[in-house]
């Protein structure tokens, strides 16, 4: 039976679980951390076959019913990495450390979280800030590296970068832990005023005028979102989007984006049919295969 993972429990990724459910032959994991910004919607009145109005919570509630009906099974946890395997499946990692292979995997966690506000982080994007440490850790071998965050997703990228850079500091800037800190790792709770340089990255500067020389910088806020998980695989992306086709196939195969993710109307029935369009396109590839 060939395996079908979807990250992202809101409308695109539900959607899409229920046309490869349906389609035979198929186990669909949806794995999803936190809530949807469906949930947060009061009421919703401009979608279609409803007579009266209907809460996003409700919306989801039942969209999710009728998945579990047909065998789509749904895991609360968070991934925190995603990699190409040799034999060109897609290996996912989540916050349990538990690890599984699919045949296919469709990215539809929603828009990606803004970059926190810190001088100089957006200067040096690409020049010592980073988003992914699987793909730049190599870039700073023996060096100094930090990663701003305070979750599992920090936590995991400062475990690649302790493989290579020679410390790693996580800056949770001024925020609290929300996950144990494996030994070994240097915890800075300040809150950051400026990452700091001339041409690259040489400091983060904190609220107290302290400082630590660092030589790259990894964002890791919150949890990996769509962008973040695209970049992990070499997905191509522009303006915190991910780019796909019109079957939104991305460019890597048997990858795909689904809903807010890839822009466009950010609605409910543009991510419902985005999920559907992306369910038809991975069940293609599955038979291919």
């Amino acid at each position: 039976m060939k395996k079908a993972l979807i990250i992202g429990a809101g409308p695109a990724g539900i959607s899409a679980s229920l046309y490869l459910a349906r389609a035979g032959g198929i186990e669909v994991n949806v794995i999803s951390h936190g809530k949807s910004a469906l949930e947060k919607a009061e009421l919703i009145e401009n979608y279609f076959g409803f007579a009266e109005p209907i809460s996003g919570r409700e919306l989801l509630a039942n969209a999710r019913t009728g998945a579990q009906r047909l065998g789509v099974k749904f895991v609360d946890s968070e991934i925190t990495d995603l990699q190409i395997t040799a034999d060109m499946k897609f290996s996912a990692l989540t916050s349990s450390l538990s690890e599984e292979t699919y045949d296919t995997v469709l990215i539809a966690t929603g828009t990606s979280r803004k970059s926190p506000n810190i001088k100089g982080l957006k200067t040096f994007e690409g020049k010592g800030v980073s988003y992914c440490a699987v793909c730049d850790a190599f870039f700073y071998r023996n060096k100094p590296t930090a990663v701003i965050g305070c979750g599992n997703y920090a936590v995991h990228e400062a475990s690649i970068l302790s493989g290579t850079s020679s410390s790693v500091y996580l800056l949770t800037d001024g925020q609290p832990l929300t996950t144990d800190i494996p030994d070994g790792l240097t915890i800075c709770n300040k809150k950051i005023k400026e990452i700091f340089g001339s041409n690259n990255v040489e400091a983060v500067i904190f609220e107290d005028d302290s400082k630590i020389d660092i030589s790259g910088v990894f964002i890791a806020i919150g949890t990996a979102g769509s962008t973040d998980l695209a970049r992990k695989t070499g997905v191509p992306v522009a303006d915190n989007k991910i780019i796909t086709d019109e079957n939104r196939a991305t460019a890597v195969p048997g990858l795909y984006a689904a809903g807010d993710c890839i822009g466009g109307l950010l609605q409910v029935s543009k991510s419902v049919a985005d999920g559907a369009i992306a369910a038809m396109s991975m069940i293609k590839f599955l038979k291919k295969q």
